[in-house]
């Protein structure tokens, strides 16, 4: 291992319990079921929550199923109009589900009491883009428009997700301020993935994506969500947002990513090309930190993200 001598220390027992994997469509039932195995085993040992969760079907694309949600809201329920949060799982686009972030919705819930509504949105290759960011976007409009019933405010809902859910979070930033039929407060991009072209790079970065999430499994992801290989041309910007020629009138954004993360290069450029077109952006790399560093929840630098994370989700969703 090329760069383990990187990984901080505090990150190296959870990485060793990740062992290698090369993804394939024959692999991929069973990486789904491990996925949901590892997310009850979590919900198990969760500690007691007041947050109220709900589940529900809402409105889908035209044509399309409806799309489930999950609804976290703070105990009570009256009281001023709260602001929102629509929170997009990861996933390489190709596995996950919502339930795999109760955890750490519920405290966001808790620390800056928001409604969250994370989104169920459907998977590839079973259903390659447009589809999921179409589910998102559904859903999203649905959030706005029902806002009053769920307590919260219109004009302060934020977006945001991890990795895959990053980076459909990023083209539905796009997509949402394309068509123009919802405000959005805030984008919270957590290693987001958005550019498929990295996977064709004569010369990758030398020290990022040798864990977890590893260059074969990224070209899996974005094959499966495009439906054709990455990297060639007429990709939209609403399936990889690095695509997009123009970023202004973007929503004030927040990116992180660890310094080890096949993402890292992506993910700084997405942040200097939206300084760039006058987005106010704020960006954080961790050292030592590779793709889902933050699974490892007591380590330091996972505490630092998450901090500086929900201090941004909450300034902005306060002003």
């Amino acid at each position: 291992m090329k760069t383990k001598h990187l990984v901080d220390p505090e990150l190296l027992a959870a990485l060793e319990m990740m062992p290698p994997f090369n993804l394939n469509v024959e692999m991929l039932p069973q990486m789904r079921a491990m996925m949901n195995e590892m997310m009850k085993m979590q919900a198990a040992g969760a500690p007691p929550s007041d947050v109220v969760v709900e589940e529900r079907h809402v409105p889908g694309p035209a044509g399309a199923p409806d799309v489930r949600v999950l609804i976290f809201s703070p105990p009570g329920g009256a009281g001023p109009a709260k602001p929102g949060y629509l929170h997009i799982h990861g996933g390489g686009y190709i596995m996950g589900v919502p339930e795999m972030m109760n955890l750490q919705n519920k405290a966001l819930v808790s620390e800056i009491g928001c409604v969250v509504v994370s989104v169920d949105y459907r998977l590839a290759p079973e259903t390659p883009h447009p589809g999921p960011v179409e589910d998102c976007y559904a859903a999203l409009k649905w959030f706005h428009a029902n806002a009053a019933s769920l307590g919260v405010d219109p004009n302060r809902i934020a977006i945001g997700g991890e990795s895959a859910g990053g980076g459909l979070s990023a083209a539905l930033g796009l997509l949402t301020r394309d068509r123009a039929e919802v405000p959005l407060a805030f984008q919270l991009l957590i290693y987001p993935m958005i550019d498929d072209r990295t996977v064709t790079l004569a010369e990758p970065h030398a020290f990022a994506g040798e864990f977890i999430w590893t260059a074969q499994s990224n070209h899996f992801g974005w094959h499966s969500l495009l439906g054709r290989a990455p990297g060639g041309p007429d990709v939209s910007p609403y399936a990889a947002a690095a695509r997009a020629e123009n970023l202004a009138g973007l929503p004030p954004t927040f990116i992180s990513v660890g310094a080890l993360d096949i993402f890292l290069d992506e993910d700084i450029d997405y942040a200097k090309r939206l300084l760039a077109a006058g987005v106010p952006t704020e960006l954080h790399v961790y050292p030592g930190a590779y793709h889902g560093f933050d699974a490892a929840f007591e380590a330091d630098v996972t505490k630092r993200f998450r901090r500086d994370a929900v201090q941004a989700l909450k300034r902005a969703l306060s002003a």
